[in-house]
């Protein structure tokens, strides 16, 4: 971004002679099948960012999941490969930093393990996750860095701690394969997206169910679908579900061809769009659009609701950012305001 501000202030001439800006190719070899950014980096004395990077040092950083288990690790701003992780026997299918920027990375494969690596370090493998017996789809971290969720071709999800690697519990109340997953911002809630058109809400310290929305066919007057009627039963696999940034929304694909998204506090979608070929989904950082990209190769935008967060979530996220839920349980409180700040008053 700083070099193209950069470049925007030149004169009309001098921009011809250095020529526009133009697109970056990274070349990875192989088939793309993850990518993930690590956490945007703090600016160096002075407001700059280090344009040579070296690990450790303050640069954005990509990573590619490819389609012979290799990961190459690049840095944006000059397309410099830093890295070859090498450890996967099979494709590479996800991938997620942790987001407090320490540069660990854990990347997801249908060799059905997941592979913890220290970009800081050289990009040492730091452990192996094994546990699945399907192709792992799925892998995020929670905001504060103390737990994993993985999803593969299973019913159940798995839930990892980051600070030991061990197997905290698995996750089980899906009647199909589960596919995506995401913590909320706060990382008090757990949501998990399954073949059998399902998003179950989970409490990641307890591994209680707190809600289940249920993807069923829209009223007829809204269901372009003309072999479709409203009198017919029918869901639809779901592909993906991710957590609005302020935590107050999710968004959902469906095999169904369409884009809902969801208020926390509802059970029913509370805004929708018709799409073709939905795969995935993701919001943009700061709120109020979402991409979603599709089997035919294109990525599409979406305008999402926004919302002012009440003071009353505001002092709940701010909470259980730090606090886990047995915490929150032992606090001498109201019994009501422990369900408000457990997410147990829907």
């Amino acid at each position: 971004c700083k070099t193209s501000e950069r470049k925007s202030r030149g004169s009309k001439a001098e921009a011809r002679s250095r020529g526009a800006a133009k697109e970056k190719t990274l070349e990875c070899g192989q088939i793309v099948w993850g990518l993930a950014f690590s956490a945007w980096p703090p600016a160096a004395e002075g407001g700059e960012t280090d344009p040579a990077c070296a690990v450790g040092l303050p640069c954005l950083i990509l990573a590619t999941g490819l389609n012979d288990g290799q990961i190459k690790v690049w840095e944006v701003q000059t397309g410099h490969l830093l890295f070859s992780l090498l450890g996967h026997q099979d494709v590479v299918r996800d991938l997620s930093f942790a987001p407090n920027g320490s540069l660990i990375l854990v990347s997801a494969s249908r060799d059905k393990t997941l592979r913890v690596w220290d970009l800081s370090r050289d990009g040492r493998q730091v452990q192996v996750l094994s546990g699945h017996v399907q192709w792992v789809y799925c892998c995020s971290i929670s905001p504060d860095c103390s737990m994993l969720c993985s999803a593969a071709g299973e019913k159940s999800a798995l839930l990892w701690s980051m600070r030991s690697y061990t197997l905290i519990r698995r996750l089980e109340g899906h009647q199909s394969s589960v596919v995506s997953c995401d913590f909320s911002p706060d990382s008090a809630l757990l949501v998990t997206a399954s073949y059998d058109a399902c998003v179950i809400m989970w409490d990641p310290y307890t591994g209680e169910q707190l809600r289940t929305l249920r993807h069923v066919p829209l009223h007829s007057a809204l269901d372009y679908s003309s072999e479709v009627h409203s009198s017919e039963v029918h869901t639809s696999s779901l592909r993906s579900v991710c957590f609005s940034p302020e935590g107050l929304y999710l968004a959902t694909v469906a095999d169904d061809r369409l884009l809902r998204i969801w208020a926390l506090e509802l059970r029913s979608p509370v805004a929708f769009a018709p799409m073709t070929n939905g795969l995935c989904c993701m919001y943009f950082p700061h709120g109020g659009f979402i991409a979603t990209g599709t089997r035919d190769g294109h990525v599409q935008f979406w305008t999402a609701p926004r919302v002012l967060s009440s003071l009353k979530h505001l002092c709940r996220k701010a909470l259980r950012t730090f606090l886990t839920t047995y915490q929150v349980l032992a606090l001498p409180i109201p019994r009501k305001l422990k369900e408000f700040l457990t997410y147990r008053t829907f």
